[in-house]
C-alpha cells in the first residue's frame, strides 16, 4: 500500500534535510551494503553483515561520515557510507548525536554498530587519517586506502594505526583495502592493523599492508590475551619490518598471502597464540615465522606454503624461529569452510586482486 501524499512528501523532505545537512547524498535501502560476502572468522558470532538492508549515504568528507552516523534514529541503525574522494584533517571535525561518538583528526567508529564504509567512484583515501573502532560490531570497511598515519609528528591520527580496534570489538570485514606507511616508529607511524583489549571475529582479505616498520598485532602486551579468532587472507605484505601480524594469544588462520620483504620477522607467535598457516608464499625475507622478542612461546600449524629466497636467524633465548624447515607444534580447527589457492598462484592471484581500486576481484582458483 502506497503512503498517503503527505507522508510521502515528509519523508522526501527529511531526507533532503539530512542530506543538506551532512553534504551528503543520501538513498533508500538497498539488499546489500557491500560487494560479496564476509569470509573467515568475521562469518561466526552471528556473521558480519555491516549496514546491509539500511540507507546508503554519499561522503566527501570526514564530517560527512560521522554527520551520516549521527542523522541514524540509533546507534545499531544499518547504515551504508558510499565515500569518494580524499578524507583528511581539514575536513574531519567532531560531530555530536545521540547516535554517535566522534572527534576531530580520525574516523570514529565509536559505540556503534551494522555500519559499512566502501570506497567508491574514483576512491577513497583516508590521508594521514587513521580508522578507529571501539566498543562496535558488526563493521564492514571495504575498497579504501589508509596512508601515512602517525602518532608522532605532525599529524597525528589513531595513535598512529591506520585501521585500529580496541575494547570489545566484534565482527568486523576489512576487505580490499591498501594500507600504507611510509617508515617505521622512528618516522611516526605504527601499526597499520591492530587489534586490542578483547578484540574477536575479525576478517582481512584482499588486502595490501606496505612500507611500514609495523604490519598490525593481535594483543597488546604478553598479559592481554583477550582477542583472537582473525582470519588473514589473500593478502600482499611488502616492505613490512615486522608484526605480520604479532599474535599475542588466540587463534589466527592465515592462508594464501603473499609476503615479499619482510625484513626482521613475520609471523610472530607469542604467549600462547595458535596461528593455522596454510599455502602462503613467502619471498625474500628473513625469519617468516616463530616466536621473536620474547620467551613467551606461541603454537604455529603448518602446510602447504612456499619459502622462497627466506633466511633463517639460530635460535636464541628470546627468537625461536620456526625455520629453516618449518614444523607443526600445534593443531588448530577451523569452523568455517573455506578453499585454499595453491601457494605456487599466490603471487599472481593477490597480485591482481588484492587492494583498493582493483574493482572488488577475488580468487577464482586459476592462476
Amino acid at each position: 500500500m502506497k503512503k498517503p501524499v503527505a507522508l510521502r512528501l515528509y519523508a522526501a523532505l527529511a531526507t533532503a534535510a539530512l542530506a543538506a545537512a551532512t553534504g551528503a547524498v543520501v538513498s533508500m535501502p538497498s539488499a546489500s551494503a557491500a560487494s560479496g560476502s564476509a569470509t573467515g572468522y568475521a562469518t561466526q558470532n552471528g556473521g558480519t553483515t555491516g549496514g546491509a538492508g539500511g540507507q546508503t549515504v554519499r561522503a566527501t568528507t570526514g564530517t560527512a561520515i560521522h554527520q551520516a552516523l549521527c542523522g541514524r534514529a540509533s546507534s545499531s541503525t544499518p547504515i551504508t557510507i558510499e565515500v569518494e574522494g580524499t578524507i583528511n584533517h581539514g575536513n574531519t571535525a567532531k560531530v555530536s548525536g545521540d547516535s554517535c561518538n566522534t572527534a576531530a583528526g580520525v574516523i570514529e567508529l565509536k559505540q556503534i554498530s551494522n555500519v559499512t564504509i566502501l570506497g567508491v567512484g574514483s576512491g577513497a583515501v583516508f590521508d594521514q587519517l587513521g580508522i578507529h573502532i571501539r566498543e562496535s560490531s558488526n563493521i564492514i570497511i571495504q575498497n579504501v586506502t589508509v596512508r601515512n598515519v602517525k602518532k608522532s609528528g605532525s599529524p597525528t591520527s589513531n595513535g598512529g594505526d591506520a585501521i585500529g580496534m580496541e575494547r570489545n570489538v566484534r565482527n568486523v570485514w576489512v576487505d580490499h583495502t591498501t594500507l600504507e606507511a611510509s617508515g617505521g616508529e622512528s618516522e611516526g607511524f605504527d601499526g597499520l592493523f591492530d587489534m586490542k583489549d578483547n578484540t574477536q571475529y575479525v576478517t582481512l582479505s584482499y588486502s595490501i599492508l606496505r612500507n611500514s616498520g609495523r604490519g598490525g598485532l593481535v594483543g597488546s602486551s604478553e598479559s592481554e590475551l583477550s582477542n583472537g579468532f582473525i582470519t588473514y587472507h589473500h593478502n600482499l605484505y611488502e616492505n613490512i619490518d615486522s608484526r605480520t601480524p604479532l599474535l599475542r594469544g588466540g587463534i589466527a588462520h592465515i592462508y594464501n598471502n603473499y609476503y615479499v620483504k619482510l625484513n626482521e620477522s613475520g609471523i610472530n607467535s607469542r604467549a600462547g597464540a595458535r596461528a593455522k598457516v596454510d599455502n602462503n608464499y613467502f619471498k625474500d625475507s628473513k625469519d617468516v615465522l616463530g616466536t621473536f622478542y620474547t620467551d613467551a612461546a606461541g603454537y604455529w600449524q603448518v602446510s602447504g606454503n612456499t619459502f622462497d629466497n627466506v633466511t633463517w636467524s639460530s635460535p636464541s633465548g628470546e627468537n625461536n624461529p620456526a625455520g629453516p624447515d618449518p614444523q607443526s607444534n600445534t593443531t588448530v580447527s577451523i569452523p568455517y569452510s573455506y578453499s585454499l589457492d595453491g601457494a605456487g598462484c599466490v603471487p599472481d592471484i593477490v597480485s591482481r586482486t588484492a587492494g583498493a581500486g582493483k574493482g572488488l576481484q577475488v580468487s577464482n582458483g586459476n592462476c
